[in-house]
């Protein structure tokens, strides 16, 4: 069901959650995962992966961003790579 899949997906029940509308899935998503969320576009002829907050512009050379989400964005790019 619609109202708990979010919450089996976070449990291991789902690989992958497929939304159809931007708000339906990001919100969900960023609740449990703003700090190392990915964004992946599928259906291109290249692998595009990128953070999910955003670019930070507010917070640049500052010393305070958190890299946490680049790493996997990174990691998921190479992953997906391996696997073509």
């Amino acid at each position: 069901p619609p109202d708990t899949l979010f919450y089996w997906a976070k449990e291991g029940h789902y690989n992958v959650v497929i939304s159809m509308y931007h708000d339906q899935g990001l919100i969900p998503f960023k609740l449990l995962h703003f700090k190392d969320g990915v964004n992946v576009t599928m259906g291109l002829p290249i692998i595009r992966t990128s953070v999910d907050h955003g670019t930070a512009y507010d917070i640049a050379g500052k010393g305070i961003a958190d890299e946490h989400s680049l790493v996997e964005a990174i990691k998921l790019a190479a992953k997906m790579a391996i696997s073509l």
